[in-house]
């Protein structure tokens, strides 16, 4: 018996010992693996959506908090005054969440693009939202279009087989746009011009 409870407490501290050095870890890494992020995943995407901007989008970026929820904003600029700007939503996807980047033209309030950050959708399927062919039908659009797949009543064509993952795209813009004109506000508020 007396074995079994020097058994049981070294046990205890050699995982109370791994937690927390594991804790320590994540925290001393946490802010490295965020720029690790921005520069690898987010960055490519967000110059994708807002190409043509002038200013350094990696370093123009602030973060917000609109309804409840922090966004990491980037504010492209052109000519010194900001145009356009972009920030991240997710849908539900066949697979799971559909992480999307969707850019704003701030003086026209239309889409300026959109670009699949991350999901987990079937290879070959609903991995298709990622390709050109789907994403170009969203570039230019009028943010008070009907973002719903075609069957639905909408007006975006749905990846053939990808109906759900199509759906989770049209989800995330949807939300994208419920933050926007507070978005908007607060940029043209912060910055005091509008290009």
């Amino acid at each position: 018996m007396r074995e079994s409870v020097q058994m049981v407490l070294v046990l205890f501290a050699i995982c109370t010992v791994c937690g927390a050095a594991l804790s320590g870890i994540r925290k001393a890494t946490a802010e490295r693996i965020e720029y690790q992020v921005l520069m690898n995943v987010q960055g490519p995407k967000v110059k994708k959506v807002l190409e043509g901007s002038e200013n350094d989008l990696i370093s123009d970026r602030v973060k917000l908090v609109v309804k409840g929820q922090e966004l990491l904003l980037f504010i492209g600029k052109k000519d010194g005054r900001p145009w356009a700007i972009a920030y991240e939503t997710t849908g539900r996807g066949f697979g799971g969440d559909i992480k999307l980047m969707v850019g704003y033209d701030l003086r026209e309030d239309k889409l300026a693009g959109i670009e699949v950050v991350s999901h987990k959708e079937t290879p070959g399927v609903g991995a298709r939202v990622t390709e050109d062919q789907f994403k170009t039908q969203f570039k230019g659009r009028e943010i008070d279009a009907k973002f719903f797949i075609k069957n639905e009543g909408g007006e975006v064509d749905a990846v053939s087989g990808a109906t759900i993952s199509s759906r989770g795209v049209c989800e995330a813009i949807r939300k994208s746009i419920a933050l926007y004109p507070e978005v908007k506000k607060r940029v043209l508020e912060m910055t005091g011009k509008q290009g």
